[in-house]
């Protein structure tokens, strides 16, 4: 694998860790939400990476996404416990195991996602960094 996949592999393993949310990554929002919650992990953009020479390393501040989606009656409570857990999860762990240099999240930025016939739902993209330097920009 490729130090990005591995990068993010890694971080879907670690919001995995969160009981009883189920982790995707990169599929489509399924019919029914669980009452935990839901993450959905997005792989996001690398962006433009700083480049040092001798050796040659590109720099990256890869951003990911987590999409965190509840439904139900106690939504916000829910949302909040379900943000509280990936904060609490990514401190936990900043390095992914030393795959890269640092990880920090974002705060959430609210989506909507409305949902004919079903109880609504309450979503935000949590942008994710990852900081990490790789050899090779395919890499």
């Amino acid at each position: 694998m490729t130090p990005r996949e591995t990068i993010l592999s890694a971080l879907a393993d670690l919001l995995r860790t969160v009981p009883h949310v189920p982790v995707l990554r990169g599929e489509v929002l399924p019919e029914r939400v669980p009452a935990a919650g839901l993450m959905i992990l997005r792989d996001g953009e690398p962006g433009e990476p700083g480049v040092t020479l001798s050796p040659l390393r590109y720099h990256y501040q890869h951003r990911a996404e987590i999409e965190a989606v509840v439904q139900g009656a106690d939504r916000d409570t829910t949302f909040a416990a379900l943000c509280a857990s990936i904060g609490a999860a990514i401190s936990a762990d900043r390095t992914l195991g030393g795959r890269c240099d640092w990880i920090e999240a974002e705060a959430p930025r609210p989506v909507e996602l409305p949902i004919e016939g079903a109880a609504s739902l309450k979503a935000a993209v949590i942008p994710v960094v990852l900081h990490y330097s790789t050899a090779d920009p395919l890499a």
